[in-house]
């Protein structure tokens, strides 16, 4: 029996980690700026109609960053993909990809849509100025849920970062904003 040492373990395991990340990319990937146009305002307008809190807290947003759809799968190792828009305002100023990779107890494959909302000035200014974000790492999103949604107004007023994640369809095991890591793409 032939035993890998830890770091060539875990190297082998990011590598494969990145194949399912890449695998859901290429299921999940929008093939026009107009179809994610369409797919932000529609999330835009559920969120706003069917989750608790979201119409006021857009109401309140410097900018968001809205992901129609994400698709996440996972079998021990797992990942998300999904392309969407930064909005201020009425107005699309880019395009982003949001992804990330994990290993660990985990089953099943779901998608949902996200909205990431700055509530401050400063930290849509950080998110513009950075050359790939990633929550959790260069700030820390509050994932507002129905265990936190009775403090909406105090998080709306408290923290620079919240997001909401609605929608789902499929079933998985995880549901987490940290570590998604959001890069500007071309459409």
């Amino acid at each position: 029996m032939t035993r890998t040492n830890g770091s060539k373990g875990r190297g082998v395991a990011a590598v494969v980690a990145a194949v399912v990340v890449a695998g859901v990319g290429s299921v999940a990937r929008a093939d026009t700026a107009k179809e994610i146009d369409a797919g932000v305002k529609a999330a835009r307008e559920t969120c706003a109609r069917q989750v608790p809190g979201c119409k006021a807290a857009a109401a309140k947003a410097n900018g968001m960053l809205v992901f129609p759809e994400i698709t996440e799968a996972g079998l021990i190792l797992g990942g998300s993909y999904g392309e969407g828009a930064l909005v201020i305002g009425a107005r699309t100023i880019a395009y982003y990809s949001t992804s990330s990779g994990s290993i660990g107890l985990q089953i099943g494959a779901e998608k949902h849509a996200g909205i990431i909302m700055f509530m401050t000035v400063k930290a849509l200014d950080d998110f513009r100025n950075s050359s790939g974000w990633e929550a959790g790492a260069d700030a820390n999103v509050t994932l507002i849920d129905k265990a936190n949604i009775g403090d909406i107004d105090t998080l709306i007023e408290k923290e620079p970062v919240i997001a909401f994640a609605f929608g789902h369809r499929g079933l998985m095991g995880d549901l987490s904003v940290e570590g998604s890591k959001m890069s500007k793409i071309e459409r």
